[in-house]
Protein backbone atom coordinates (compact mmCIF):
# COMPACT_ATOMS: atom_id res chain seq x y z
CA UNK A 1 0.00 0.00 0.00
CA UNK A 2 1.36 3.44 -0.93
CA UNK A 3 1.95 5.93 1.87
CA UNK A 4 -0.14 9.12 1.46
CA UNK A 5 2.07 12.06 0.47
CA UNK A 6 0.72 14.17 3.34
CA UNK A 7 2.00 11.65 5.89
CA UNK A 8 5.58 11.67 4.55
CA UNK A 9 7.89 13.98 6.56
CA UNK A 10 9.06 17.00 4.57
CA UNK A 11 12.72 15.99 5.00
CA UNK A 12 12.01 12.68 3.25
CA UNK A 13 10.18 14.48 0.46
CA UNK A 14 13.16 16.81 0.01
CA UNK A 15 15.43 13.77 -0.30
CA UNK A 16 13.10 12.37 -2.96
CA UNK A 17 13.16 15.65 -4.89
CA UNK A 18 16.95 15.74 -4.92
CA UNK A 19 17.08 12.08 -5.99
CA UNK A 20 14.99 12.93 -9.05
CA UNK A 21 17.57 15.56 -10.03
CA UNK A 22 19.98 12.72 -10.82
CA UNK A 23 18.19 12.54 -14.17
CA UNK A 24 19.38 16.02 -15.19
CA UNK A 25 22.17 16.32 -17.79
CA UNK A 26 25.49 15.61 -16.06
CA UNK A 27 26.92 19.02 -16.97
CA UNK A 28 23.86 21.12 -16.00
CA UNK A 29 25.59 22.55 -12.91
CA UNK A 30 29.20 21.92 -13.91
CA UNK A 31 31.54 24.82 -13.03
CA UNK A 32 33.00 24.33 -16.53
CA UNK A 33 29.68 25.28 -18.16
CA UNK A 34 29.71 28.83 -19.50
CA UNK A 35 26.36 29.78 -17.97
CA UNK A 36 27.29 28.38 -14.55
CA UNK A 37 30.59 30.26 -14.60
CA UNK A 38 28.91 33.55 -15.54
CA UNK A 39 26.19 33.11 -12.92
CA UNK A 40 28.69 32.29 -10.18
CA UNK A 41 30.96 35.20 -11.04
CA UNK A 42 28.03 37.61 -10.94
CA UNK A 43 26.81 36.17 -7.63
CA UNK A 44 30.26 36.40 -6.07
CA UNK A 45 30.71 40.04 -7.09
CA UNK A 46 27.27 40.88 -5.70
CA UNK A 47 28.06 39.16 -2.38
CA UNK A 48 31.31 41.12 -2.02
CA UNK A 49 29.50 44.41 -2.67
CA UNK A 50 26.78 43.48 -0.20
CA UNK A 51 29.21 42.50 2.58
CA UNK A 52 31.05 45.78 2.15
CA UNK A 53 27.83 47.79 2.10
CA UNK A 54 26.61 46.33 5.40
CA UNK A 55 30.01 46.91 7.01
CA UNK A 56 30.90 43.31 7.73
CA UNK A 57 34.67 43.35 7.01
CA UNK A 58 37.15 42.48 8.41
CA UNK A 59 36.06 38.88 7.94
CA UNK A 60 38.70 36.93 9.84
CA UNK A 61 36.73 36.78 13.10
CA UNK A 62 33.24 36.43 11.62
CA UNK A 63 31.35 33.18 12.22
CA UNK A 64 29.19 31.66 9.48
CA UNK A 65 26.70 28.82 9.31
CA UNK A 66 25.57 27.61 5.89
CA UNK A 67 22.28 25.73 5.85
CA UNK A 68 22.23 23.42 2.85
CA UNK A 69 25.97 23.56 2.21
CA UNK A 70 25.90 20.79 -0.40
CA UNK A 71 29.39 19.68 -1.36
CA UNK A 72 30.95 22.84 0.10
CA UNK A 73 31.28 25.20 -2.88
CA UNK A 74 30.04 28.28 -1.00
CA UNK A 75 32.21 27.50 2.01
CA UNK A 76 35.26 27.29 -0.30
CA UNK A 77 34.34 30.72 -1.65
CA UNK A 78 34.01 32.18 1.84
CA UNK A 79 37.49 30.86 2.67
CA UNK A 80 38.84 32.64 -0.42
CA UNK A 81 37.38 35.92 0.90
CA UNK A 82 39.23 35.63 4.20
CA UNK A 83 36.82 33.82 6.52
CA UNK A 84 38.71 31.41 8.75
CA UNK A 85 37.96 27.66 8.62
CA UNK A 86 37.47 27.35 12.37
CA UNK A 87 34.68 29.94 12.11
CA UNK A 88 32.72 28.10 9.38
CA UNK A 89 29.97 25.52 9.93
CA UNK A 90 28.16 23.69 7.15
CA UNK A 91 24.98 21.65 7.38
CA UNK A 92 23.23 19.55 4.76
CA UNK A 93 20.32 17.14 4.87
CA UNK A 94 21.97 14.74 2.42
CA UNK A 95 24.67 12.55 3.95
CA UNK A 96 26.57 11.97 0.69
CA UNK A 97 26.94 15.71 0.14
CA UNK A 98 28.30 16.14 3.65
CA UNK A 99 30.85 13.41 2.94
CA UNK A 100 32.01 15.22 -0.20
CA UNK A 101 32.21 18.55 1.64
CA UNK A 102 34.21 16.96 4.44
CA UNK A 103 36.72 15.55 1.93
CA UNK A 104 37.38 18.85 0.19
CA UNK A 105 37.28 21.39 3.02
CA UNK A 106 39.90 22.07 5.71
CA UNK A 107 39.52 19.88 8.80
CA UNK A 108 38.73 22.94 10.95
CA UNK A 109 35.47 23.54 9.05
CA UNK A 110 32.68 21.81 10.94
CA UNK A 111 30.22 19.79 8.84
CA UNK A 112 26.95 18.67 10.44
CA UNK A 113 24.65 16.27 8.54
CA UNK A 114 20.90 16.10 9.06
CA UNK A 115 17.75 18.19 9.39
CA UNK A 116 18.71 21.83 9.92
CA UNK A 117 15.65 22.50 12.10
CA UNK A 118 17.09 20.16 14.74
CA UNK A 119 20.56 21.72 14.90
CA UNK A 120 21.85 22.00 18.46
CA UNK A 121 23.85 25.21 18.23
CA UNK A 122 24.10 28.16 20.58
CA UNK A 123 21.58 30.92 19.93
CA UNK A 124 22.92 34.24 18.61
CA UNK A 125 26.30 32.66 17.83
CA UNK A 126 26.75 33.48 14.11
CA UNK A 127 27.44 36.71 12.27
CA UNK A 128 26.01 35.19 9.08
CA UNK A 129 23.57 32.37 8.46
CA UNK A 130 23.69 31.60 4.75
CA UNK A 131 21.21 29.77 2.55
CA UNK A 132 21.53 29.40 -1.21
CA UNK A 133 18.57 27.91 -3.14
CA UNK A 134 17.49 25.83 -0.15
CA UNK A 135 14.02 27.24 0.46
CA UNK A 136 12.95 26.61 -3.13
CA UNK A 137 13.21 22.86 -2.46
CA UNK A 138 11.00 23.14 0.64
CA UNK A 139 7.38 23.03 -0.49
CA UNK A 140 5.81 22.73 2.95
CA UNK A 141 5.12 26.23 4.30
CA UNK A 142 5.19 25.15 7.94
CA UNK A 143 8.64 23.61 7.47
CA UNK A 144 9.83 26.80 5.76
CA UNK A 145 8.67 28.85 8.74
CA UNK A 146 10.31 26.45 11.18
CA UNK A 147 13.65 26.63 9.38
CA UNK A 148 13.46 30.43 9.10
CA UNK A 149 12.85 30.73 12.86
CA UNK A 150 15.84 28.50 13.61
CA UNK A 151 18.10 30.52 11.31
CA UNK A 152 16.94 33.77 12.91
CA UNK A 153 17.62 32.44 16.40
CA UNK A 154 21.18 31.55 15.47
CA UNK A 155 22.07 35.04 14.15
CA UNK A 156 23.56 37.42 16.67
CA UNK A 157 22.28 41.02 16.89
CA UNK A 158 24.00 43.08 14.22
CA UNK A 159 24.51 40.01 12.04
CA UNK A 160 22.17 38.73 9.38
CA UNK A 161 20.82 36.11 7.03
CA UNK A 162 22.57 36.00 3.66
CA UNK A 163 19.84 34.83 1.29
CA UNK A 164 20.07 33.70 -2.35
CA UNK A 165 17.04 32.06 -3.92
CA UNK A 166 14.98 32.23 -7.08
CA UNK A 167 11.68 34.06 -6.98
CA UNK A 168 9.60 32.34 -9.65
CA UNK A 169 8.00 28.92 -9.91
CA UNK A 170 9.32 26.65 -12.64
CA UNK A 171 6.33 25.28 -14.58
CA UNK A 172 8.49 22.42 -15.86
CA UNK A 173 9.67 21.39 -12.40
CA UNK A 174 7.04 20.76 -9.70
CA UNK A 175 9.82 19.86 -7.23
CA UNK A 176 10.76 23.51 -6.67
CA UNK A 177 8.88 26.65 -5.74
CA UNK A 178 10.03 30.25 -5.95
CA UNK A 179 10.16 32.60 -2.96
CA UNK A 180 9.00 36.17 -3.58
CA UNK A 181 10.31 39.21 -1.72
CA UNK A 182 6.99 39.44 0.12
CA UNK A 183 7.39 35.83 1.27
CA UNK A 184 10.90 36.59 2.51
CA UNK A 185 9.46 39.45 4.55
CA UNK A 186 6.89 37.10 6.07
CA UNK A 187 9.57 34.53 6.92
CA UNK A 188 11.68 37.16 8.70
CA UNK A 189 9.21 39.79 9.98
CA UNK A 190 11.71 41.24 12.46
CA UNK A 191 14.52 41.64 9.93
CA UNK A 192 15.68 44.74 8.09
CA UNK A 193 15.93 43.48 4.51
CA UNK A 194 18.15 44.80 1.73
CA UNK A 195 17.55 42.96 -1.53
CA UNK A 196 18.75 42.99 -5.11
CA UNK A 197 17.60 41.00 -8.11
CA UNK A 198 20.49 39.16 -9.75
CA UNK A 199 21.12 36.16 -12.06
CA UNK A 200 19.95 36.04 -15.66
CA UNK A 201 17.09 33.55 -16.11
CA UNK A 202 18.83 30.15 -16.40
CA UNK A 203 17.23 29.11 -19.74
CA UNK A 204 18.46 32.38 -21.28
CA UNK A 205 21.87 32.03 -19.67
CA UNK A 206 22.27 28.49 -21.02
CA UNK A 207 21.36 29.74 -24.50
CA UNK A 208 23.59 32.83 -24.74
CA UNK A 209 26.59 32.30 -22.44
CA UNK A 210 28.26 29.69 -24.69
CA UNK A 211 28.01 32.13 -27.62
CA UNK A 212 29.63 35.13 -25.91
CA UNK A 213 29.94 36.37 -22.33
CA UNK A 214 28.87 39.81 -23.52
CA UNK A 215 25.42 38.49 -24.42
CA UNK A 216 24.92 37.34 -20.83
CA UNK A 217 25.97 40.78 -19.58
CA UNK A 218 23.75 42.57 -22.11
CA UNK A 219 20.59 40.63 -21.27
CA UNK A 220 21.34 40.73 -17.55
CA UNK A 221 21.25 44.53 -17.71
CA UNK A 222 17.44 44.23 -17.78
CA UNK A 223 16.21 43.62 -14.21
CA UNK A 224 13.02 41.87 -15.36
CA UNK A 225 15.17 39.07 -16.83
CA UNK A 226 16.82 38.37 -13.45
CA UNK A 227 15.28 35.52 -11.47
CA UNK A 228 16.94 35.45 -8.02
CA UNK A 229 16.91 37.58 -4.88
CA UNK A 230 20.19 38.23 -3.09
CA UNK A 231 19.28 39.65 0.31
CA UNK A 232 20.86 40.71 3.55
CA UNK A 233 18.35 40.31 6.37
CA UNK A 234 19.82 42.16 9.34
CA UNK A 235 19.02 41.40 12.96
Amino acid sequence: MNTPTSSIPECDRIRERYARRQNLPHDRYSPLAHDVMMTQQEKHRAIVRLLKRVGLPPLGDKKVLEVGCGTGANLHYLLSLGFQPENLVGNDLLEDRCVQARRSLPAAVRIIPGDATTLSLEASSFDIVLQSTVFSSILDQEFRQKLARLMWQLVRPGGGILWYNFMYNNPRNPDVRGVSFQQIERLFPEGCIQGKRITLAPPLARAVAPIHAGLYTLLNAFPFLRTHWLCWIQK
